[in-house]
């Protein structure tokens, strides 16, 4: 796949026009990390956006006493980075490779060269910015106000519509993240997370052959009652 079509699907540019997305593929410079690696670190100075190529990254933070909270698992297709290119500040989390995984890579100067000239793309970062800035407010609100299984519920959720594909009785979710994963998500343990995916899994909610999960539509049209 080429850059400009890899840039295409990523939502803070999608919208661009040929020429900007052209401008801006000629700018960005490919890396490859390999699994376990750290990519950026918090408090770092950060001056790069990263566009995910293939492969997968986790945004985490780490507690005082080592405890793990994830706050958002990237795939293909997503970034990462994106503030540094609007600001000076250290990065605000760390970005693991949890995977082997390709790169692309656009420095603040580059950037703001492109921005120079082409300023629709900044409303288009402007407008990135302010989803995930919703989108933190909800995580937040869920924290505080779902219990363990509605978190955990919301979360399969999320994640079929945003990966899964159509599939007899539900969304397929191809490769799912780990129990692991999904406790960092939404702050709990790793075995509440099972006990919650087996009961879900027992009432024909889900399905989990190997290491795909199908969520029935009844699971994805039920709220948080389904808890």
């Amino acid at each position: 796949m080429d850059t400009s079509t890899l840039l295409r699907q990523v939502s803070i540019f999608r919208d661009l026009s040929e020429d900007d997305l052209a401008d801006l593929s000629s700018r960005v410079r490919p890396r490859a990390v390999e699994a376990g690696a750290m990519i950026v670190s918090h408090e770092e100075k950060g001056d790069a956006l990263f566009v995910i190529a293939s492969g997968k990254v986790k945004v985490v933070l780490y507690g005082e006493t080592g405890r793990e909270i994830i706050l958002s698992l990237l795939r293909a297709g997503d970034f990462f980075g994106e503030m540094a290119l609007l600001d000076e500040q250290p990065r605000s989390a760390n970005v693991v490779a949890l995977e082997d995984a390709e790169l692309l890579t656009l420095d603040r100067r580059a950037f703001r060269t492109h921005l120079a000239s082409r300023p629709s793309t900044s409303l288009a970062v402007m407008a990135e910015l302010s989803r995930r800035l919703r989108r933190a407010d909800e995580v937040i609100g869920n924290l505080a106000l779902l219990d363990v299984y509605a978190r955990v519920a919301r979360a399969i959720r999320e994640l079929a519509q945003k990966q899964g594909e159509p599939a007899e009785g539900g969304l397929l979710i191809r490769v799912r993240p780990t129990q692991q994963e999904m406790a960092g998500l939404i702050g709990t343990s790793r075995e509440t997370v099972n006990r919650a995916l087996s009961d879900f899994a027992r009432r024909g909610l889900l399905e989990l052959p190997g290491k795909t999960m199908l969520v029935r539509w009844e699971f994805l049209n039920s709220g948080d009652e389904v808890a």
